[in-house]
């Protein structure tokens, strides 16, 4: 077992975990002894904050619903130098976060995730496995591919990936987030392969395959917008005006063959689609001047807090 001196916290948010917290919290004490630990509960209504407090967690409650909230209030909340965050469902090897953390402060990174690794079925179902790869493989066709699983609920974090992120999203879509954050910011971060672990009998994993996935797509769609608003606009503006062009071409050749225009809901509505994509793409040049003076904002926040050490 690796042995550190910087001030570590695990951030567990939980929400009716009753029967797997007090079992996490106890595996992470043996892991990382010299680590607090902080059980964010939910609005739980099963017995969650009383197992936890048992088992030796520092307990706070955040009474907007949603992960997002969990963790957005959890950053805000707590300072430390190494963050792990890990979920209350049991399902990540807690004996893998020594070695996340060993990593963290020898390459000096900002983010190791916890890549799950497992031959049981039940536990990474071929749903969320391939819901997974697929958004995955999206995120990073768009801001490059560095982790092999975005969707992870196991990561180890430096202060400074923490204090500059902004967390805005509500609920799973928050693994999305902290994901493309790193991106963004071209932060130093690694892979590291964990076991997956089945949940325990009785304990129902609150991740919605369909419903969570198009949320998760829905961010995507909102986080390339505010993260690449030129190439998003530009896109928008070359599909319209093709389809001006297409509207507005029968239009032309009449005119230029007879001088006449006789289709004039067609030039009217030709020229008012024509003006949207200009429109489009000067949005597309405005707001990618915007969105880089916010990165640079963002970077100014990241680079104020001091990087992990391997001492």
């Amino acid at each position: 077992m690796a042995e550190f001196n910087d001030k570590i916290v695990v951030l567990i948010p939980c929400y009716n975990e009753a029967k797997p917290i007090g079992l996490v919290v106890q595996d992470f004490k043996k892991a990382l002894p010299t680590a607090d630990i902080y059980v964010y509960d939910n609005n739980s209504s099963d017995d969650t904050i009383a197992v936890a407090k048992e088992a030796g967690a520092i307990v706070r409650t955040e009474p907007q619903q949603g992960k997002g909230n969990v963790v957005r209030r959890m950053f805000a909340d707590i300072d430390a130098d190494v963050y792990v965050l890990v979920d209350g469902d049991n399902t990540y090897e807690a004996a893998a976060a020594s070695d996340m953390i060993a990593l963290l402060k020898r390459d000096t990174l900002d983010m190791v995730s916890g890549c799950r690794v497992t031959e049981i079925q039940e536990a990474y179902r071929p749903g969320h496995r391939l819901g997974n790869w697929m958004l995955t493989g999206l995120v990073a066709s768009i801001f490059g591919r560095r982790t092999q699983d975005m969707l992870t609920g196991y990561r180890v974090f430096s202060r400074r990936f923490v204090k500059s992120f902004p967390a805005l999203s509500q609920g799973f879509e928050i693994e999305t987030e902290l994901t493309v954050h790193a991106l963004e910011l071209r932060m130093p971060i690694a892979d590291h392969d964990t076991v997956y672990i089945d949940r325990m009998p009785g304990s129902d994993s609150k991740l919605n395959t369909i419903r969570d996935g198009i949320r998760i797509l829905r961010v995507i769609i909102s986080l390339v917008k505010e993260e690449r608003p030129f190439p998003f606009f530009v896109g928008i503006a070359a599909m319209l005006a093709f389809l001006s062009i297409v509207i507005g071409y029968p239009v032309v050749k009449e005119f230029i063959a007879t001088g006449l225009v006789s289709r004039i809901p067609s030039a009217v509505l030709a020229s008012a689609i024509m003006t949207i994509a200009t429109l489009s793409f000067m949005n597309g040049l405005i707001l990618d001047t915007v969105t880089r003076g916010r990165r640079e904002m963002k970077r100014l926040a990241y680079l104020s807090h001091h990087a992990p050490r391997d001492q």
